[in-house]
């Protein structure tokens, strides 16, 4: 058995197990990937996939079990070749991040720029997406370090740990009435349009949730990905918004909007980071990390990576 046997099988799954396709993302033929799982069956003494004629239909109760050996086996290489670049290049390489655009924008310019301060030699590669994108991110590993609130402790192939604790916030336009109100309540919010985050963003779900329980259905007219959008629209006009608390941060306290917390309406959130389960990180990714929240340390994601231990 061989390491291209390995991956045959692994893009086969990958592309469900279309040979066509596989053959393709292999740059291969088709014959040959179907010629290299059958040797491998062969000498392992198991069907890997159930077929009908030439096709591939499902996969089998073994090949189950063969697949989860085969993907670590995999993960393994690739972290030889990490633990190589390591130990030639101690101080330098690229450092790929996955994070939605909150963690992007507001999160993480501090902790990048300190970083580069240190690591001259290291270059960054920032990816933006959904909550899913980053996970998916990870996971195919275009990136070696996730950063989001929602859907990453929802993958086994995983590691979550969390960061910081976060609140929402209201954004509201000059001389708004719940400026001067003493509490503000979801009462006072369902009465308004309302502009914020899209279902799937920066703890909307919980949004959703202290609405429903109410029993009130809030009146959103904008949903978007972008803090700085959802202000953008307060300030035309168009309702209030309710954002994270680290899109006004940087607010000026006399500018020309006003804020209040919401916290007691929609609790706190959790930003979390992740990595692939196994993965070998390499030193100035440990680093990053740390930079990210004092909550973070070498040994602690060390030991979550390597024996799967996510803590709440």
């Amino acid at each position: 058995m061989n390491l291209h046997q390995f991956r045959f099988v692994q893009e086969a799954v990958r592309q469900n197990l279309n040979l066509t396709e596989t053959a393709k993302a292999l740059f291969t033929s088709q014959p040959g990937i179907s010629k290299a799982i059958l040797e491998l069956e062969g000498e392992l003494g198991v069907d890997i996939f159930a077929r009908h004629g030439k096709r591939l239909r499902r996969i089998t109760e073994p090949g189950q079990q063969v697949l989860k050996s085969i993907e670590l086996i995999m993960r393994e290489v690739a972290n030889l070749k990490r633990i190589g670049a390591e130990y030639s290049k101690q101080d330098a390489g690229t450092l790929s991040i996955a994070a939605t655009h909150t963690q992007a924008r507001y999160v993480l310019p501090q902790p990048v720029t300190e970083l580069r301060r240190r690591f001259s030699k290291v270059n960054v590669s920032l990816h933006q997406g959904t909550p899913t994108q980053v996970a998916q991110m990870l996971i195919h590993e275009v990136a070696e370090i996730g950063m989001a609130t929602e859907s990453l402790g929802t993958y086994d192939e995983l590691v979550t740990l969390p960061c910081y604790e976060w609140q929402h916030v209201l954004v509201l336009p000059p001389g708004h009435a719940l400026i001067d109100v003493d509490v503000v309540t979801l009462d006072h919010l369902a009465a308004e349009p309302l502009i914020t985050y899209h279902p799937s963003f920066t703890g909307r779900s919980r949004i959703d949730k202290a609405f429903e329980t109410a029993a009130l259905v809030p009146n959103i007219v904008l949903e978007a990905i972008d803090s700085d959008v959802i202000k953008t629209y307060v300030r035309l006009g168009m309702g209030i918004g309710i954002v994270a608390e680290m899109a006004v941060r940087g607010d000026l306290p006399n500018g020309d909007l006003s804020w209040r917390s919401v916290g007691h309406l929609f609790g706190a959130n959790v930003a979390r980071v992740a990595f692939k389960r196994g993965a070998y990180l390499r030193s100035f990714v440990y680093t990053f990390a740390e930079l990210i929240s004092e909550r973070l340390n070498r040994a602690l994601i060390a030991s979550a990576i390597s024996s799967g231990y996510t803590p709440l």
